[in-house]
């Protein structure tokens, strides 16, 4: 059973080691894929020089969505059974791998780490931005997601193939939606994320309202002229 990490990873020279690391130590046997993300500082550099890890190093910033699903094609291509989507900040942990893969094992195609499943949500705009995401897709998609924006996600072989084939499938909530009105089996469970201790993250206030803005009206409007081209494997 092949199992890619794919991290997307801007600027994270500070943390980028420590995560390699630690899927060293937790998750073995599961392969580490990176993607700079048109990083300027030496996160690229470090992982070029890092024996345990490959490297994608994108010419320029391309975003998250797109980071992540350059690493999806890659598992397709090389035959990977299994995509794990994993932070490249040091809050995912690695040890979380194992539970999302039995998950995945019991027939969901799609399996989401959520930090809050058992814990209380904290309040903020963002998490109220989230709470809309969350009701749309209810609404639409008559499905519970507690956190839809969680960047902690497993894919199973089906739907790396059907990433790959789609250039409109962004990993993305919106997707989500998309998917589990289509059919598509998607599963929670409660992980423990960490407090990220350096850099700054892709969304700031401003971005992040943007980017729930979009991703609500994605689910509420485009999602029904979205047409499923599904995977030949």
């Amino acid at each position: 059973m092949k199992i890619l990490a794919v991290i997307p990873a801007y600027n994270e020279e500070l943390s980028i080691t420590k995560v390699i690391e630690d899927l060293c130590e937790f998750a073995p046997d599961v392969d580490i894929l990176v993607i700079s993300d048109g990083s300027t500082d030496n996160t690229a550099g470090l992982c070029r020089d890092n024996p345990h890890c490959r490297l994608i190093d994108m010419p320029f910033n391309v975003g998250l969505a797109y980071a992540v699903q350059t690493g999806l094609i890659y598992a397709a291509v090389n035959d990977y059974d299994y995509a794990f989507q994993f932070d490249g900040d040091g809050q995912h942990r690695a040890e979380h791998i194992k539970d999302l893969l039995e998950e995945s094992q019991k027939g969901h195609d799609i399996v989401i780490g959520s930090r809050f499943i058992t814990k209380k949500r904290p309040f903020s705009l963002r998490t109220m931005g989230s709470g809309l995401v969350r009701a749309a897709m209810r609404l639409t998609a008559k499905i519970k997601i507690t956190d839809p924006t969680s960047g902690m996600r497993l894919y199973n072989k089906k739907l790396l193939h059907e990433f790959a084939k789609n250039i409109n499938y962004e990993p993305e909530p919106d997707t989500l939606a998309y998917l589990a009105r289509n059919g598509v089996k998607i599963k929670e469970i409660q992980v423990t994320m960490d407090d990220r201790e350096y850099g700054t993250s892709y969304f700031t206030i401003f971005k992040s309202m943007g980017y729930m803005t979009r991703m609500c009206f994605s689910i509420l409007v485009v999602m029904w002229f979205r047409k499923r081209e599904a995977s030949d494997d």
